[in-house]
């Protein structure tokens, strides 16, 4: 295993291949996340994963901007695969950053891996929603974005409180004590503008052939059926849902590397 430092983010490198290939979590995780998945494919590719920014501990300062957080991610791309594009593999936010690369940088990004979040910031992601659905999903990003201001201007320890108390909610995986306020400044962009918030994202349209695995065990989806659609009439892409909940590689992780390293052409 080979680790670097690219500004200030701790990057993991394990493996060996062609390939290369780029592992994005998203909240509340962090790169531990992908360790069964790296186990299962670091004997055909070289498998990169980190922390997302932010993630890691409190801010120094501030946090940083969506435009800052891409340009970290691109800066990782550029220094695990200089002049050669990547495979990435998403998930949750991990998705939603990652596809701000894609579309910011086409040009570094070969094929992307995503795991059940698809249009979810589209026009037609929110029609396709009930009220109860959108109510449920307004109620736990500002609960969480309400949890990153409480942590960062009041208290920390309350901030984590009802934070794992979400968590265990929405039944997260990741250990309760690994979890914590910082992880949710995603939300606080969303919902509060925090570091300038999601404003200006690009309009992420696939360039590149799309592999997306979602569960099916789950109040609402994080795609409309217009995504689903899409990535089926674009060659070279597939859609398959699991019996799982947001988590799929974690809930079936031997299907869920299985259908990725036969994409992925092993």
């Amino acid at each position: 295993m080979e680790n670097i430092t690219v500004q200030g983010t701790e990057v993991l490198v394990e493996g060996q291949g062609p390939q290369t290939v780029v592992c994005i979590h998203g909240w509340p995780d962090t790169h531990r996340l992908w360790d069964s998945t790296v186990e299962a494919l670091k004997d055909q590719h070289r498998c990169v994963r980190f922390t997302l920014p932010g993630f890691e501990g409190p801010p120094q300062d501030r946090a940083l901007s969506l435009a800052e957080l891409t340009a970290r991610l691109l800066a990782i791309v550029d220094a695990v695969s200089p002049g050669k594009p990547v495979t990435l593999l998403l998930h949750d936010w991990g998705c939603v950053f990652g596809y701000e690369l894609a579309a910011r940088h086409p040009e570094r990004v070969a094929r992307i891996v995503a795991v059940d979040i698809g249009d979810a910031r589209a026009p037609e992601f929110l029609k396709s929603l009930s009220a109860k659905q959108t109510l449920m999903l307004v109620f736990y990003q500002v609960w969480l974005a309400k949890c990153w201001v409480l942590g960062r201007f009041v208290n920390a320890r309350f901030a984590n409180y009802w934070t794992r108390m979400m968590a265990r909610k929405m039944r997260c995986p990741a250990p309760p004590d690994s979890i914590h306020w910082c992880m949710n400044y995603p939300y606080a962009m969303t919902w509060l503008g925090v570091g300038g918030g999601l404003r200006g994202s690009a309009d992420f349209k696939p360039h590149c052939p799309v592999l997306y695995l979602y569960g099916t065990r789950k109040p609402f989806m994080f795609h409309s059926q217009q995504w689903l659609d899409r990535l089926n009439a674009t060659p070279g892409s597939k859609v398959m849902g699991f019996q799982t909940g947001h988590w799929v590689m974690v809930d079936k992780p031997q299907e869920f590397v299985a259908v990725v390293r036969e994409w992925l052409g092993d």
